[in-house]
């Protein structure tokens, strides 16, 4: 469509430099007369004018414009710079628009103009001559061409009746601009249809052809195509920006919106919170659907007003969707426990203390069958109903949080609450008061009642500290006390307070390290890791990769209300031989991505994140440098071995199909759920390749030191 965009627009403006357009010029005199009538009041009916025209002037009469002007009215320097950024898509995506109009419309005595929804001018190109005189006219950047500003005219005309528009000569309504005609298609926005801004072609009326107007209307699709290509980009990488946020907010709900305020992604859960919470003032959210946050607050200064006041919400619900450092849209986060409606219309949301969760409190849930993993899981059921501090040691992503939730909901502590804190997630001034608490006054700023901390909260549970390596050296010594002595004083307080907190300790770095470097007080390490856990990294969990992606993909598919994707047979093998940096966590988002972003439920290669290439090579996660169980040898790809021959789509089908029974230990219905096709379908594909259960286990001959699945013999 683009390439047929860009002939039409060179055809056209050879056209639009050759012979005038007789039939509206032969009738200038008669529209000028038909115009004098009109503006002295003596005759309005039956004037022999097309209808657009005289509907326009009569809007023109209603808005008392002077029909004697000779120019359209100028607005400030500094807001047209403003505007010019408010409606920098618009502009980027008629660049190469105007870029063409430069060169194609050199010596036609026309121009080509950008608007912005308002009529007015953002942007002009074409005959140097022509631009040169458009400015007598305010025909130039800053010209607000609105039909109550400038009377009838291609611009404000187009944008009144919402429809490509051909004004020529004397069908303007003021006189100081009869010299011209112009032609002015609106530009509409891809995701609601709405206007938002106007491609004009102008020129003096002498040698003005009537097929400018096409040339306007193509020239328009084609700004159209490119913004619906950015758009469409833009909501990508937004909904990417919220997977990553996702994870975070994992028991509220979401509401992802773009920069105009247009639903990107609402979660179920968003939608039965706000059920409960507004009742029958919750707007409609459906995709596309413009809920635009408006920068203001209600009376009590605490809530963001949504939908132009349709839906108040707490301002702390806010969170910005940033892209390349600048805020590009919005999520709303909707604590699990909203309040319901107050009779005087504020809304409160509970602090949530405890975080314990029985659903994700067991071993059981930890998902992986692979070796190295449940060797990790039978020590952790060893050490959870022991009343010792644990370490629990592993790479970034690798699910270290589901070994604490776990042990201790193995442990005795299991009745009291779970408080996890990341000590990487505050300044280093307030991490004090956040894990000890502060007393009224201790400091300046300090609430005027105090605050409890994080220890006493966790009192009778457990204190899940995350990043623990992050903790300044000055503050080590006060957790040393309370792990020796059971006792702390809040800032600022003399009194001791005695609790009983079993600590688990989560941290991606390699604390002997930072012990030999001086970064970690030795008998702090030596306290915290009375007891130890390394939780492998997903490169080393054999066989696991295929079991996480079918959890995943019917978690993820429930949850956002959409049916499970299914991976070709390319994008698998690609999954499979990838190294995951990111861990576990990465999988999880990336199947997320996939159910959100995939079209018609299938995910191929080309839908995968550019670091899947085949030519992004193993991450360094984090500096991670444990010794640990190494890869096993037939997971590790040689240089020395030679490239296989490319395989035909039935072998590479084949060997998938045998790759993920093997993987999946021959449980046919976990082998399903990862190629995404039905049981019976399955069967049927076995039974076209000859393919048994009890045989894809085995090693195929051309398996050796190269990874071709899942999992190797």
């Amino acid at each position: 469509m683009l390439a047929n965009d860009k002939i039409g627009i060179g055809r056209l403006a050879v056209a639009s430099s050759g012979p005038a357009f007789h039939a509206l010029v032969d009738g200038e005199t008669a529209t000028m007369k038909a115009w004098e009538d009109f503006v002295s009041g003596s005759r309005r009916e039956n004037l022999p004018v097309r209808d657009v025209v005289v509907r326009s002037w009569a809007r023109c009469q209603s808005f008392l414009v002077d029909a004697r002007a000779d120019a359209a009215p100028v607005i400030a320097a500094d807001h047209i710079e403003a505007l010019r950024r408010d409606n920098r898509d618009l502009l980027q995506a008629a660049a190469t628009t105007l870029a063409e109009a430069a060169d194609l419309l050199a010596g036609t005595r026309t121009v080509m103009l950008i608007t912005d929804a308002n009529g007015v001018v953002l942007e002009a190109a074409g005959d140097r001559a022509t631009l040169s005189a458009a400015r007598d006219i305010s025909l130039a950047c800053g010209g607000h061409w609105s039909e109550n500003c400038a009377g009838t005219n291609g611009i404000g005309t187009a944008l009144a009746s919402k429809q490509p528009v051909l004004v020529q000569a004397a069908e303007h309504y003021c006189a100081g601009i009869k010299g011209w005609s112009c032609a002015g298609a609106p530009i509409h926005d891809p995701v609601d249809g709405s206007v938002v801004g106007l491609l004009d072609i102008s020129g003096l009326k002498q040698g003005f052809s009537g097929q400018a107007l096409a040339l306007a209307v193509v020239a328009a699709r084609q700004v159209e195509w490119n913004l619906a290509r950015q758009t469409e980009a833009e909501h990508v990488r937004l909904l990417e920006a919220c997977l990553e946020d996702s994870q975070k907010y994992a028991g509220e709900g979401l509401i992802a919106l773009d920069a105009r305020g247009r639903l990107l992604y609402a979660s179920r859960k968003a939608a039965h919170l706000l059920r409960a919470s507004l009742g029958s003032d919750l707007p409609q959210l459906s995709r596309g659907a413009r809920l635009p946050i408006v920068g203001a607050t209600d009376p009590a200064g605490d809530a963001a007003i949504v939908g132009g006041g349709r839906l108040p919400v707490p301002a702390d619900w806010v969170r910005p969707l940033m892209l390349d450092g600048e805020r590009r849209g919005t999520l709303l986060v909707i604590p699990g426990a909203v309040s319901a409606r107050p009779a005087a219309g504020r809304r409160t949301v509970p602090a949530v203390l405890d975080e314990s969760d029985q659903a994700r409190s067991r071993f059981a849930d930890i998902v992986g069958a692979s070796d190295s993993l449940r060797a990790v899981i039978g020590q952790g059921e060893r050490l959870a109903p022991l009343p010792v501090p644990i370490l629990i040691e592993g790479e970034t992503g690798v699910g270290k949080e589901l070994f604490a939730r776990a042990i201790h909901g193995h442990s005795a502590a299991a009745g009291g609450p779970f408080v996890p804190f990341n000590c990487g997630a505050v300044s280093r001034e307030m991490l004090g008061s956040e894990l000890f608490g502060y007393v009224r006054g201790a400091f300046t700023g300090a609430a005027t009642e105090g605050r409890i901390g994080r220890f006493e909260l966790a009192d009778g549970g457990t204190l899940c500290l995350d990043e623990i390596g992050e903790l300044p050296l000055d503050l080590q010594p006060y957790l040393l006390r309370v792990l020796e002595e059971g006792v702390l004083y809040r800032i600022g307080d003399n009194t001791p307070r005695r609790v009983s907190v079993r600590l688990l300790a989560m941290t991606n770095r390699n604390l002997r390290q930072e012990v030999a470097a001086g970064r970690f007080r030795r008998d702090l390490y030596h306290r915290l890791a009375v007891t130890a856990l390394r939780v492998p990294p997903l490169r080393e969990r054999q066989g696991d990769v295929p079991r996480l992606i079918a959890h995943f993909n019917g978690l993820l598919a429930e949850r956002h209300g959409r049916g499970p994707v299914r991976f070709t047979a390319a994008a698998l093998d690609r999954l499979h031989r990838y190294d995951w940096p990111g861990n576990v966590r990465e999988l999880r988002n990336l199947v997320e991505r996939a159910v959100l972003l995939s079209t018609g439920g299938l995910v191929d290669v080309d839908d995968l994140p550019e670091e899947l290439s085949p030519s992004c090579g193993r991450g360094d996660s984090d500096g991670w440098s444990l010794q640990g169980p190494a890869m096993p040898l037939a997971t590790q790809p040689s240089m020395a071995s030679p490239i296989s021959p490319p395989m035909s789509l039935t072998v590479t089908e084949q060997r998938t199909i045998e790759d993920v029974i093997m993987a999946t230990g021959g449980n046919l219905s976990d082998a399903a759920a990862v190629l995404g096709i039905s049981r019976s379908t399955l069967y049927r594909k076995m039974s076209l390749h000859g393919i048994r259960r009890t045989a894809a286990g085995k090693a195929r001959p051309d398996q050796g030191t190269v990874g071709c699945g899942f999992g190797q013999a």
